[in-house]
């Protein structure tokens, strides 16, 4: 069934004539449809069934029952149909010429389906005929006048409603007749519609008809502002467009010249200036005749404008003059960082070499250290000593290849990539350009940047480096890159063979010290607006902050627990509660709390079983503890605290080594028969690999099965081989570091490493004693007590002298 298209109102003097409406009606199931009483409207019948209950109506009174449908189903079922309908008057039959059938129908009265008395070949059913209630009160006639008056608005804005309906509603003096007139031409929903139908109270309906046409007004206005809001642009547009063109036409009678030919000519001088290499020349002026021709309506208009931005606001030839005095330089260097002794050193021999040969190339140093030591400061502090611009880049989980060579021109918002951006920001073509946290960078489906960065930290290849975007060399061999990292293992080794590896170590408690009264202290008073003497640092109270409050290889944490105290004493200034504060080590648990980190050498005594060894982390140098103990079994051994497989198979082997020379360690040989081992390191929950526990390892085993205890404040470090034989391992600086914040004083090295003493600060090696062995037996007597049978390792103090 088709919609209907149009409705109009019975005409008044017809409606005496009306026919009777019986008590049982044929009953039509329409789905998008609806009319109501004195409404006269079309309708289109295309089913078989509905055809042949038109006939039989036509045959009869020609009266029908119109019952909307609940939900829109092909299929006609009785329980889908509402109680509330019309009763329709056929006025008119026609075929069309598809074949279906044409009706005018008008409605007579609502009715109420009471019960289906038929349904093949068609529905009837009995129903009750609505009698519509005529009384007026004052309330209904307010409401006649508002919804006439809101009527007539909506027909005023609305295309679809021909004026002459504003007034013909005026000629409607019954309201419930006006109600139906007025929802049978909005623009509403048949469910909005079978709602206004099943309202039988006048009053009611005409409420419920007055929300209805407020809804539709302000939709109406608001598509009449939009509609006006367009058109107003488009005239908008053409009124510029022809102004523009007799602006054009003015200027041309002038002799004047437009914006466009001013700005080419502006990129002409740019170019000129910009002193560029005849590739990158040409390619612009080849992109600025281009331009020239292309109208600035045309979409690749800004794209080649860009374009040509980024060629001439290179800095191409511009650099900043080096300052080659090595002394100077030096000095900046120190007052910006303390120690740091090799890097300095490596800057200042760069700038020596700078000054005999003026075209040497930048290096490209990698800066490894744990977190905190100052490897990203250093860079600011280098380029401030070169006289430099600097730039710094994070490339920490960058896995996008076009972060480092741009995206290609055919990309809609594409860019240069993050070099030549730096290049740009600093406007020098030799700045100190860092590139940090190297070893965090990613790969995926766009790309491996790793792999775009052997171009750029390759000083034979980056004098040529191409940028996608630009798609012209730019030379980056003035650029002084300075990459840093926490560790070496994620960095591709053929982007490490490009740089020099300078390692930041971590730092002593002197050091810390040091660099808390140097340089924290002063910037966290700073920060927190404390003028000078209204806090005071004791040094006891700083170095019980380092040992108590923090353990860590940098700095950083000593750096917030130092502002921690400093916001605390503002704010008893701020308040007024005291006007200087001295910050001692008796009240430094007022301002930081309890003491966070006790010195795990201390709390221990000597032991069997329990071995302290030394491991590298990328955070620093730490210690750790090794347990060992036995229990009834069949020869298993079992290792927990989350150990790599390296370690598992240190661990082998060091129960093998102790199992073949059980007789020399006065251990029965059968001790495995009926019995289980069991190693344990502390702190499961952090995972832990390496062949250096290899000694601490086979030193646990020992004690435990020889029931001698071991030295609980010596530390070892070293990989072991099935023979016994202890060999050299890395991270020897970083171990002994942390076996001093630990308060270790003895550290058992293998011998091959003797040379890694010389890295160790003066003044650590003062207070600590190192023995240097070749073999596990002498481990053993050097950390087993009351063990004197095996020959031990030599011994090596401060002066260096073996005894």
């Amino acid at each position: 069934m088709a919609e209907q298209n149009k409705n109009v109102l019975h005409k008044p003097g017809e409606s005496s004539d009306l026919p009777h409406i019986p008590d049982e009606l044929p009953i039509l199931p329409v789905a998008n449809i609806l009319i109501f009483p004195y409404v006269v409207a079309p309708l289109v019948i295309t089913d078989e069934q509905r055809m042949a209950l038109v006939n039989e109506s036509l045959s009869d009174r020609k009266i029908m029952g119109l019952f909307a449908m609940k939900s829109k189903e092909e299929e006609i079922r009785i329980e889908n149909l509402h109680k509330i309908g019309t009763a329709v008057f056929i006025l008119k039959m026609f075929r069309i010429s598809d074949g279906n059938m044409g009706l005018m129908i008008q409605g007579l009265s609502r009715i109420r389906l009471k019960k289906i008395t038929q349904e093949k070949p068609f529905l009837k059913g009995l129903i009750q005929t609505i009698l519509e209630d005529t009384s007026r009160s004052v309330k209904i006639e307010a409401l006649v006048r508002e919804v006439t008056e809101l009527f007539q608005q909506i027909v005023s804005i609305a295309p679809f409603l021909p004026d002459e309906l504003g007034t013909a509603i005026t000629n409607v003096d019954q309201p419930g007749r006006l109600a139906d007139l007025i929802t049978s031409n909005l623009n509403i929903d048949i469910a909005e519609r079978q709602s206004i139908l099943e309202t039988l109270d006048v009053e009611n309906r005409l409420v419920k008809l007055l929300i209805y046409l407020n809804k539709e007004l302000e939709l109406l206005k608001l598509g009449s502002k939009i509609q006006s809001e367009v058109k107003s642009k488009i005239e908008e547009g053409q009124k510029e467009y022809f102004l523009r063109e007799q602006m054009k036409a003015i200027q041309k009678e002038l002799g004047e010249k437009d914006e466009r030919t001013v700005e080419i000519e502006e990129f002409k001088i740019q170019i000129e200036e910009a002193a560029m290499p005849d590739e990158a020349k040409e390619q612009a002026e080849k992109e600025l005749d281009r331009l020239a021709k292309m109208p600035p309506q045309a979409a690749e208009y800004t794209v080649s404008r860009t374009y040509l931005d980024w060629l001439v606001g290179l800095p191409w030839n511009k650099s900043t003059e080096d300052r080659l005095d090595i002394n100077q330089a030096k000095t900046i260097l120190d007052e910006d960082h303390y120690d740091l002794l090799d890097v300095k050193d490596r800057i200042l021999e760069f700038l020596s070499v700078r000054k005999l040969k003026s075209s040497s190339k930048g290096p490209i140093l990698c800066l490894v250290g744990p977190p905190g030591v100052g490897k990203t400061s250093l860079g600011r502090s280098i380029a401030r000593a070169m006289g430099r611009k600097f730039i710094r880049y994070s490339l920490g989980g960058m896995r996008d290849e076009a972060e480092i060579r741009g995206h290609r021109r055919t990309y809609i918002g594409s860019l240069p990539g993050r070099i030549i951006q730096g290049i740009k920001k600093a406007g020098s073509n030799n700045p100190v350009f860092m590139l940090d946290e190297i070893d965090k960078v990613g790969m995926d489906f766009r790309g491996d940047p790793a792999s775009a960065l052997l171009e750029v930290l390759d000083p034979e290849q980056n004098f040529s480096f191409s940028d996608h975007y630009l798609e012209v060399s730019f030379d980056l061999s003035k650029v002084m890159f300075i990459t840093t990292a926490n560790v070496l293992d994620t960095i591709p080794r053929p982007l490490m063979d490009r740089m020099e590896v300078l390692r930041l170590p971590g730092y002593i408690d002197a050091e810390k010290a040091e660099i808390a009264r140097r340089y924290l202290i002063p910037r966290q008073k700073d920060e927190n607006g404390l003028k000078k003497g209204e806090i005071q640092f004791s040094k006891s109270a700083i170095r019980k902050m380092i040992n108590e409050y923090t353990r860590e290889a940098g700095v950083r944490n000593l750096e917030r627990e130092i502002g921690t105290c400093c916001r605390k004493v503002a704010r008893m200034i701020a308040e007024g509660k005291e006007k200087t504060m001295q910050i001692t080590p008796e009240n430094v648990s007022d301002f930081l709390g309890q003491q966070k980190f006790f010195s795990e050498v201390a709390q221990r005594k000597d032991e069997v079983g329990i071995a302290t060894g030394l491991a590298w982390t990328p955070v620093g140098g730490v210690i750790l503890f090794v347990e060992a103990t036995v229990m009834p079994g069949s020869k298993g051994l079992v290792l927990t605290g989350q150990l790599g497989d390296v370690m598992k198979e240190s661990a082998h082997a060091a129960l093998s080594f102790i199992r073949s020379h059980a007789k020399e360690l006065d251990i029965q040989e059968d001790f495995f028969q009926n019995q289980d081992v069991h190693i344990h390191i502390p702190e499961g929950a952090t995972p832990k690999d390496g062949p250096s526990a290899g000694v601490t390892l086979a030193t646990a085993l020992a004690s435990l099965l020889t029931k001698r205890a071991v030295k609980h404040d010596l530390a070892m470090t070293g990989e072991i081989t099935l023979r016994g034989k202890v060999l050299p391992v890395g991270g020897i600086k970083e171990k002994v570091l942390a076996a001093r914040r630990s308060g270790i004083r003895q550290v058992i090295l293998p011998r091959l490493n003797e040379k890694d003493l010389e890295e160790i600060p003066e003044n650590v090696r003062e207070k600590m004693t190192f023995y240097f062995v070749e073999w596990l037996n002498e481990v053993f007597q050097l950390t087993l007590k009351g063990n004197t049978k095996h020959r031990s390792g030599s011994k090596k103090s401060l002066s260096g002298k073996k005894n």
